[in-house]
């Protein structure tokens, strides 16, 4: 839990939207991979997710992470003017000490993936939020993802794109089992097909996961005073 601690501590001084159990969840899933493949992150923005991900991997088997993104920031960016967020991305990895184990990819997802050929054991997508966008990055990074391997989206809850996406391709597909979720990430196991077992217990998480975010949207329209009464109830 020391550990967990203080890489929050690292990565609260990044900006970015990764909350710290997402972070955790991060973490635990990159320590966990076996090194048949590599990790691949679809949007890196300022390095949060990449930090968490790649203190994971140094925890476990060292698998190298692959960081793809533009660095010219999103749509809710790009109205203030052109940015580039590589130079900040690069301080915060090398302050992280994890430079060793990233390899960025200043490219668009499709772009990464025209001459990526290497295996994928975990694959983090955080990218565009657009439907299509989104759409588009799973269909480019599924092929290269391993039998067993990690596929997970972030902001599953707060954007319709990626709540879709996830919807039509992960939970009601053949190709994925043990669906579970923390926070607004959604993430599965990739396999050959999934058996009658695996097709309920999916709908079921289907089902846990519309709860929650019907819970997470109620909550955020409560007065100040009754979440805190609500807090100390949950504790």
């Amino acid at each position: 839990m020391y550990i967990i601690k203080e890489i929050q501590k690292i990565a609260n001084k990044i900006d970015g939207y990764l909350h710290d159990r997402e972070g955790q969840l991060l973490y635990n899933l990159a320590k966990k991979c076996k090194g048949r493949g590599v990790i691949v992150e679809i949007g890196s923005w300022k390095g949060k997710s990449t930090v968490w991900l790649a203190k994971g991997s140094k925890a476990g088997k060292g698998v190298k992470i692959y960081a793809v993104d533009p660095h010219t920031g999103g749509y809710e960016h790009k109205k203030f003017g052109e940015i580039s967020t590589f130079e900040e991305f690069k301080r915060n990895i090398e302050k992280s000490q994890v430079n060793d184990i990233v390899i960025p990819l200043v490219k668009t997802s499709r772009d990464a993936a025209k001459n990526f050929n290497q295996p994928v054991e975990l694959i983090f997508i955080d990218g565009d939020h657009e439907y299509e966008a989104v759409k588009l990055d799973f269909e480019l990074w599924f092929p290269r993802l391993i039998s067993g391997g990690i596929m997970a989206f972030h902001d599953v809850i707060s954007h319709p794109g990626p709540k879709k996406v996830v919807k039509e391709f992960v939970y009601k597909s053949r190709s994925f089992r043990n669906i579970k979720f923390v926070d607004s990430i959604v993430y599965a196991e990739k396999t050959g097909a999934n058996s009658l077992r695996d097709r309920l217990k999916n709908k079921f998480v289907f089902f846990l996961n519309n709860i929650y975010e019907f819970g997470h949207k109620l909550k955020s329209h409560l007065p100040q005073s009754v979440k805190k009464i609500g807090k100390k109830i949950i504790g």
